[in-house]
């Protein structure tokens, strides 16, 4: 199955300019742990809740003037649209993420899929599975 069918494409976005403090507030906001950082459509690098505590508050950073970009992972990895669910947990398992930004054939960001997202796609096919043994199973 294509990540693009299980990917979220309500992505929370920022730019490299913007205070920690302010990603901090889309984050709580929008209940989510990381906000991609992006350059029009592209995305460029991640902020998250770790990131913050870690990067911002760990290193005694000023959180109103420290920028997205001072903190933000730049190594993204992303996945392509058209990947698998395999690739995508290859990915994250070999990259030792929990968040993968997915994109278009022009590099675009579409969407983004999490670890959770990608455990509870698990937890219903194994329900699924329980489903179809139990409706196998004789009575006696």
């Amino acid at each position: 199955m294509p990540i693009e069918n299980l990917a979220r494409s309500d992505v929370v976005t920022a730019q490299e300019h913007d205070s920690v403090q302010e990603l901090a507030t889309r984050m709580d906001e929008s209940h989510v742990g990381s906000v991609v950082i992006t350059e029009g459509d592209e995305p460029i690098g991640i902020v998250t809740d770790r990131d913050l505590a870690t990067r911002v508050l760990g290193n005694g950073m000023d959180p109103a003037e420290a920028t997205a970009g001072d903190v933000m992972s730049d190594d993204l990895t992303t996945a392509d649209q058209t990947d698998g669910f395999y690739k995508a947990t290859e990915l994250m398992s070999e990259q030792g993420i929990r968040r993968l930004p997915v994109c278009d054939e022009n590099n675009e960001l579409v969407g983004i899929i999490t670890s959770d997202d990608l455990n509870e796609l698990l937890a219903d096919e194994h329900m699924q599975l329980s489903d179809v043994i139990q409706a196998q199973r004789p009575e006696y």
